[in-house]
């Protein structure tokens, strides 16, 4: 049996985030390399105030979910698999030993940064639940037009999917799930059109930037944010994470994946459960774990159990 970290995206953020990781050296490290590169104390990141940024947004999870994958690596509980939901491939990708850490939060400042500024405002996205893919894509083709584009986007589970498009566009798709008999449907706090190929021109910025980086083949395997695959080569796992901004989150395909190759352990890096709960719907027979609100100890335990199941 094995083990896979899960590392969250945007919605996950919390206020206190980087201040309620443990007072462990790894975690100072951490904290250091990434205030090398930005130039500013990352605590600063994790107010109430500052979340209110999609830049700053990105950047927190990225440094929260490296910094707790190191924690626990650091006491040898290790994965056996890593995936990452939006932004949070980018900690995958570090975890993984794809990508280094400093050049990560580069490109991740440089992301948030080209996402805000390619649509400052009247954009967004919105989850469904309740309906399927083929469903909402009939909603949204409905609506879909050149002055209100409208995509399906994040496949998060067979009844749960967002959407990302022009606000008045949302807001009628909302509406029209809910006539569907949708259980929920709601804007995220996502103030851009994620996933979606009106992110084209960010993913090709993106593409650029980690074309000048040395990635290297991962030491643990990386599960593509795109196309729920296991990817090895270098360049592969740079297009995922340059593209993945401006293409559909195959979530539910990458966590049956990890499934189908042994995963009986899905431990979401912090902060929040959003992955956690979305394994525990899909695989009853999996053991499901959210650091964030079951702590790290909690975590190491049944990691290393799993570990030793296994052998």
């Amino acid at each position: 049996m094995s083990v896979a970290f899960l590392f969250p995206g945007q919605g996950s953020q919390c206020a206190g985030m980087l201040h309620d990781l443990p007072g462990h050296p790894v975690v100072r490290d951490t904290l250091e390399e990434a205030g090398a590169v930005l130039d500013r104390d990352p605590l600063s990141l994790d107010s109430a105030e500052a979340l209110g940024s999609n830049i700053t947004v990105q950047l927190a999870l990225l440094i929260a979910g490296v910094a707790a994958a190191r924690v626990l690596a650091a006491s040898d509980a290790c994965p056996d698999f890593v995936a990452g939901h939006s932004i949070g491939a980018f900690a995958a990708a570090v975890t993984s030993g794809a990508l280094g850490f400093s050049d990560a939060v580069r490109v991740v400042e440089l992301r948030a940064n080209a996402m805000q500024n390619a649509y400052p405002e009247g954009y967004g996205m919105a989850v469904i639940l309740g309906l399927d893919e083929h469903t909402v894509a009939g909603l949204v083709g409905q609506i879909n037009s050149e002055n209100s584009p409208l995509y399906a986007t994040n496949i998060n589970g067979p009844y749960q999917v967002a959407v990302s498009g022009a606000n008045d566009a949302l807001e009628r798709v909302i509406e029209l799930a809910r006539r569907h008999g949708a259980n929920r449907a709601e804007r995220l706090c996502v103030p851009s059109p994620s996933h979606s190929p009106l992110m084209d021109r960010v993913a090709e910025k993106l593409s650029r930037a980690l074309g000048e980086l040395k990635l290297r083949r991962p030491e643990v395997p990386y599960v593509s944010n795109i196309g729920g695959r296991r990817l090895y080569d270098p360049e592969e796992i740079q297009s995922d994470l340059a593209w993945s901004v401006a293409r559909p989150v195959r979530w539910h395909e990458a966590t049956s994946l990890l499934f189908e190759l042994g995963v009986r352990l899905f431990v979401e890096m912090p902060p929040g459960d959003v992955l956690t709960r979305l394994a525990e719907s899909a695989f009853p027979r999996a053991r499901c774990f959210a650091v964030g609100s079951g702590g790290f100890d909690s975590a190491r335990l049944l990691i290393q159990r799993e570990k030793l199941r296994s052998h």
